[in-house]
């Protein structure tokens, strides 16, 4: 049964990061909520591996905290880590090994596992038919699930993965994320995942975090994302896309028209999509349809951010 969402699991509280005369984090303060899937993203350089890493641990903060299932990582590391499992870049294993070797050795370092802990994070991530195999036999996606079931073995409250469909082709993206959505609906688990890959992100978050330059841009829902604004994308199915685009040039020149095959793309809002429906018609362009083409998450992102970079 999943937690009550609005219960933040982590707190950051004006988190900062300053190296020499350089700020890297500047004063970042937001709250994930329990039970969900939070996506954190940012263009080049925007400071999300360097906020990870100081969330748990691996990095000292100049200034601010984080709290995490209400403990202090100042304060009080070892009560607030042991509510995290994380895989920060990519999981290490012994490959020579098995993947059930591997968990049986990283449950001994964590004091009260015990073998019906390690066989149910095995079901959990559906590795029940490979894990006695060798590491070094499986797939990028294989160790992937391997890593988030060793992440998983102490019953954490949140797991942090950071890049974690890097390198995974599009059936191990997709596993990935069903797996994640059933942590979160099943388990309760609140899941911060770090990507450069907005279309996954869009799919797999129901929040997500932007930062630029070290800063908070926005943290909204992703249905909020992708609704937001007056104006909406809108497509004109015509006759002629050639036609309708050169009418757009002379009568608009400041707007911004996608042509596709046989429609034009453009940010309307109502009054505009009535406008120049009867535009068309009057210069002879038969309008065969319209439609409303929702923002993506990737819409609104580089809107925001002004940036064609992710990372």
């Amino acid at each position: 049964m999943a937690a009550d969402s609005q219960v933040p699991i982590i707190q950051i509280k004006q988190l900062t990061k300053r190296i020499g005369s350089k700020t890297i984090i500047d004063k970042l303060s937001f709250d994930v909520p329990s039970g969900e899937v939070f996506g954190f993203l940012g263009p080049n350089g925007a400071g999300k591996t360097t906020t990870i890493r100081m969330m748990v641990g691996l990095m000292s903060m100049t200034e601010g905290d984080v709290h995490i299932g209400g403990y202090s990582i100042r304060s009080d590391f070892e009560k607030a880590i042991r509510h995290v499992g994380a895989i920060v870049e990519n999981p290490e294993m012994y490959k020579f090994l098995s993947g059930y070797l591997n968990l049986v050795h990283y449950a001994r370092m964590i004091p009260g596992i015990k073998e019906d802990r390690i066989q149910e994070v095995i079901a959990l991530v559906g590795m029940e038919n490979r894990i006695h195999d060798k590491v070094k036999t499986y797939s990028l996606g294989m160790r992937q699930r391997l890593g988030i079931a060793q992440a998983l073995l102490h019953k954490p409250s949140v797991l942090i993965l950071d890049e974690p469909t890097n390198g995974l082709d599009p059936a191990g993206i997709r596993e990935l994320r069903d797996h994640l959505r059933k942590l979160t609906k099943e388990d309760g688990i609140s899941v911060i995942i770090s990507s450069h890959l907005l279309a996954e992100m869009e799919l797999m978050c129901d929040r997500v975090a932007i930062i630029q330059n070290g800063k908070l841009v926005d943290v909204r829902l992703i249905k909020e994302f992708v609704q937001a604004g007056e104006k909406q994308l809108v497509a004109f199915e015509v006759t002629s896309t050639q036609q309708a685009a050169a009418l757009i040039a002379a009568d608009a020149p400041g707007l911004e028209v996608e042509v596709n095959q046989d429609e034009l793309v453009m940010s309307l809002d109502k009054q505009e999509i009535a406008a120049w429906n009867k535009r068309f018609v009057e210069a002879g362009i038969a309008v065969y349809g319209i439609r409303a083409r929702p923002k993506t998450l990737e819409d609104q992102f580089l809107e925001m951010t002004g940036s064609d970079s992710i990372a």
